[in-house]
């Protein structure tokens, strides 16, 4: 199973950008898919996340200017970002929570490689 996550770039402050995040491979179900990131220096830190059935959660920080959403015919996650701010700098990680084709039950985390957003003053 692997994640490839795209879209990141450089953006000037008040810009816009949409990340997407792709599974392939094997594997039985896909659960929540969410996105994180970190920045220099810091600790890696919850953006958004979203279920299958659509619920979502996003960090206050993003709020109003974040929005996430999945395809699940095509196993994609997406982040909507806007009105971006220089503090929205960081490299950007897609993680799932997918059950592996050879389980029965339970799931386990995948990530991304990570795509960097950088939001200049």
């Amino acid at each position: 199973v692997q994640l490839q996550a795209s879209g990141g770039g450089l953006v000037q402050a008040g810009g816009s950008l949409r990340l997407s995040c792709a599974a392939s491979g094997s594997f039985a179900s896909i659960n929540t898919m969410g996105w994180y990131r970190q920045a220099p220096g810091k600790q890696r830190e919850l953006v958004a996340t979203i279920t299958r059935g659509d619920s979502t959660n996003y960090a206050d920080s993003v709020k109003g200017r974040f929005t996430i959403s999945r395809d699940n015919a095509k196993n994609t996650v997406y982040l909507q970002m806007i009105s971006l701010k220089p503090e929205d700098t960081a490299v950007y990680y897609c993680n799932a929570d997918i059950r592996p084709q050879e389980w029965r039950w339970g799931s386990r985390p995948y990530w991304g490689q990570g795509t960097q957003v950088t939001v200049s003053s």
